[in-house]
Order: structure tokens, then C-alpha cells, then sequence
């Protein structure tokens, strides 16, 4: 193409208020149809030096309502978990209670008391929406909040043990997601590790040998996201506890995943609660409030008062301090369970999951089976699965389930299509597979997920 014909074509596109006028108003703000206005001309002008045909004015304005449907979107889509992982980390961990998705979306509406004392006027602490109800579950005398468990940790180790020393078991050294390793949180927090036993077994005089005048706590971290199995030994808590009264040293609890309900009452292997560490005379526990309490991230710190005092008088405090959203959907999540294990099965969508029977996942799964439309290419069947909790909890643990298995020309590029969908969808493929686990699907979900997997296949192989 000439550059005399180049520059007709160049001069045919409209000026951006132009295109802008065409807009209608309620297609986008100002800024957003403008921003959408620029973009489609610098690409139209693009295309002509490329030697492509420019467009029409009504294509145009079409180019223009795609972009801003693009610039508009929120990257934060909703996902169908069919995976049957629980908690997923990569889709957001827990699905929380309607209770806490009400307090959260009652708080962000106007302004609330986070931190103000209704009685004298004055300025109070954040932590009094909360504290109360953690002492009141887990038997505790104080507690405060960061904004994970890994920030509890840190922010527990820089205000009781900054410039000494932590002794710690090496069968404990975790590293979870991410490459976080409590080798590196230690030395972060100005903390100095004493290690003592083997991997696989420590005793309690290995605690006792390492004592010294520069000792500040005694650790344990419970191995959350692994299991060792074989010649193995631990030293139990209570003795930990007897030690460290013996040399005032007190023993802090990383329990990761915290639970404050027994899991056996949902079929699931105990885990050590928050209640139990407390009872056992643990010092300072740590946990999470997205993982089996099934809130928001957040990083739950109770224990003795005077503990909790100082941690919560250190800097960092503040720096990993959470939002008055996570206390809100916290405070509603944790007010659960006060109830009974059927109660939380009835109104935690966390628990509800876990409590779901294999009858139950059948007949849903035959149900969904019955609303595919399948091409002749592929096929569909009911199979016998396993969930799992996810998110470093109870890793060796499998929860028998019921799914369905599609087989197509190609599993890959089907999953790739379903994640692409709006919603997306989240499976698993193997052996030769596509596999949706009915126990983590939603109320509601089963007629959107059959609806999203027929449309995939009608467009890929109809």
C-alpha cells in the first residue's frame, strides 16, 4: 500500500472524542469509554501500516464496547471447585459461612466501631471484636490477630525472642507454600535456632540439654502439611510444658491449621485444637483463620496475658495488623462454633463438605450426569474418587467420594477451555480423565458447572 493511501486511511479514523460521542454513556465511566476509545484507534492505526483494511465506524464502536468490557472486568472471577481439594489454596482457601460474607458486606458498607470506644469516645484497640470470643472457644486468658498464620509467627518469635534463642526439634522445620520455611522466619524475626534431635525422633533431654541463660522459648511447630512415618517420636506437649515451668521458659504452639472442633465428628483423624494446646499449658498458640475454622486469612495468636500484651505492644504488630473485613467475616466465622458439630454441618460450607456422605455425592453426580448433553466423541461416567482437606491439612488423609469422569478427543484442551469459562471451572485429569468431585461443588453450582461443560463441548466437538 502507498504511503498516499496510508495516510487517507489514516485520516478516515475518527479523533478520539469522535468515537467517544458514539459511546453510549452507560457503557463505561468517562475515563474507562475514553481509555477503550484510545486504545481501539491506536490499534486500528496500527493495523493500516500493517497493510490491513480499516474498519467501519460501526465496527468501531463494536471494538470499542469489547475493549471496555475487557479494561471493566474484574480478574477476580468466581471459580467452581471440582478438584475436591477443601481448601485450595490456589482458589482462595475456605468458602466461608453466609454469616461472615453478611458481616463482611454489612461493615464495608458505612463506617463501624473498629476501633472506637463507644462508651468514653475515645480511641480503643481492634482486637476487642475478637478477643473475647477466641478466649471464650479456646479457654484462653488474651488474644490478638495478624494477618496470617506465617505473620503470627513472626510477629510471636520478633516480640518474645528477638537476639536469643528458640530451640525447636529439626523433625519440626517445615516449609509450607511458597518456600516459607521456619529456619528463615527465625532468623528474619532477629531469633537465634537451637536445633536439637534427629529428623525423625527427638527426646525430651535433647530439650533439657539445650537449655541455656540465652534460651527465650521452646518451640514446637506442628507438621502440618507431612507426615513421618516408621521409627518416630515427639516429645508430647505436656511435657514440654512441665519442662519449660521448670527454667520459666514458655513453649509456644505453631499448630498451622488450628482447629477448634474435633474432626472425628465429621470422620475425619484428629487434629490438635487450639483448646488443647491451651489446656496443655502452652504459652502462646498460633493458628489460621482461613484454614479448619473455614474464615478469612488471618493469623490467630492466644494465650497468656502477658505474652499476648507485649506481642501486641511490638511494631510489627502493626505492620501485620488485619482490616476491619477480616474481622468482621472472623468474628462471624468463629461465632460458629459455639454450636454443635451437626450445627456446623448444617451452616459452615467448610463442614458441610467434610460431613457430605457418599450416598449424598452419588445421587448428585447422577443428577449431573443427567443434565450432560455429550457428542459422540466423548463420554461421561460415574466413578469413585478421593477428596482431600487441602492447604497442608491432615496431607495423608483421604476422604472416599463420589465425581464424574469425562473422556473427550482432548482432556487438555477441554480443561483449558472450562478454566477459561465464566465461571471458571477448576478439575482434575487423570487416568485419561477429566475429573469433577461432587464434594466440593457449591449449593447451586451443579446445573451451572453441567451447563458450562455442555456449551465446552458443543463448541469444541459438536
Amino acid at each position: 500500500m502507498k504511503d498516499l493511501e496510508l495516510n487517507e486511511l489514516l485520516r478516515e479514523l475518527p479523533a478520539v472524542h469522535e468515537l467517544v460521542e458514539k459511546i453510549p454513556d452507560e457503557s463505561g465511566t468517562p475515563a474507562t469509554i475514553l481509555m477503550a476509545c484510545r486504545s481501539v484507534l491506536e490499534n486500528e492505526r496500527t493495523l493500516i501500516l500493517d497493510g490491513k483494511k480499516s474498519q467501519t465506524s460501526e465496527k468501531l464502536q463494536d471494538k470499542v464496547l469489547i475493549e471496555l468490557d475487557r479494561i471493566t472486568s474484574s480478574s477476580m472471577k468466581n471459580v467452581i471447585n471440582a478438584t475436591g481439594v477443601i481448601l485450595h489454596t490456589a482458589l482462595g482457601r475456605a468458602c466461608m459461612p453466609g454469616s461472615a460474607v453478611e458481616a463482611v458486606s454489612r461493615i464495608a458498607q458505612g463506617y463501624s466501631i473498629l476501633q472506637w470506644d463507644c462508651e468514653t469516645g475515645r480511641r480503643g484497640h481492634r482486637d476487642i471484636h475478637t478477643e473475647r470470643l477466641i478466649c471464650e472457644l479456646a479457654g484462653s486468658e488474651a488474644a490478638t490477630i495478624a494477618n496470617n498464620n506465617a505473620g503470627a509467627t513472626l510477629l510471636v518469635l520478633s516480640a518474645l525472642a528477638s537476639g536469643r534463642e528458640v530451640i525447636v526439634s529439626r523433625g519440626q522445620l517445615v516449609e509450607i507454600g511458597g518456600s516459607f520455611r521456619i529456619p528463615d522466619v527465625m532468623k528474619q524475626s532477629g531469633a537465634h535456632m537451637h536445633e536439637i534431635g534427629c529428623t525423625n525422633r527427638t527426646h525430651l533431654r535433647d530439650y533439657r540439654e539445650a537449655i541455656n541463660e540465652n534460651t527465650a522459648i521452646i518451640l514446637r511447630v506442628h507438621p502440618s502439611n507431612y507426615r513421618i512415618r516408621g521409627f518416630t517420636g515427639e516429645v508430647p506437649l505436656e511435657q514440654l510444658v512441665e519442662l519449660g515451668e521448670e527454667f520459666s521458659i514458655p513453649v509456644v504452639d505453631d499448630l498451622g491449621a488450628g482447629s477448634y472442633v474435633d474432626l472425628s465428628n465429621f470422620g475425619l483423624p484428629s487434629e490438635p485444637t487450639v483448646q488443647s494446646s491451651i489446656e496443655a499449658g502452652a504459652a502462646v498458640v498460633t493458628s489460621s483463620g482461613d484454614k479448619l475454622i473455614g474464615g478469612p486469612q488471618a493469623g490467630i495468636i492466644t494465650g497468656r496475658k502477658k505474652y499476648i500484651q507485649k506481642i501486641r505492644k511490638h511494631p510489627l504488630a502493626r505492620a501485620l495488623r488485619v482490616g476491619k473485613l477480616t474481622i468482621a467475616a472472623l468474628e462471624a466465622s468463629l461465632m460458629l462454633f459455639r454450636e454443635n458439630a451437626e450445627y456446623l454441618a448444617d451452616n459452615h460450607p467448610l463442614y458441610r463438605m467434610f460431613a457430605a456422605g457418599v450416598d449424598h455425592l452419588r445421587t448428585e453426580a447422577d443428577k449431573f450426569l443427567s443434565l450432560l448433553t455429550l457428542p459422540g466423541s466423548c463420554s461421561a461416567s460415574i466413578l469413585e474418587t478421593d477428596s482431600y482437606v487441602g492447604s497442608g491439612s491432615l496431607p495423608d488423609y483421604a476422604i472416599p467420594s463420589v465425581g464424574v469422569g469425562l473422556e473427550s478427543p482432548d482432556n487438555d484442551t477441554l480443561a483449558r477451555t472450562l478454566r477459561q469459562g465464566n465461571p471458571a471451572v477448576a478439575s482434575r485429569i487423570e487416568d485419561g480423565l477429566i475429573k469433577l468431585d461432587m464434594r466440593t461443588l457449591q449449593p447451586g453450582e451443579l446445573e451451572m458447572l453441567a451447563a458450562l461443560v455442555n456449551s465446552a463441548l458443543q463448541e469444541l466437538w459438536a
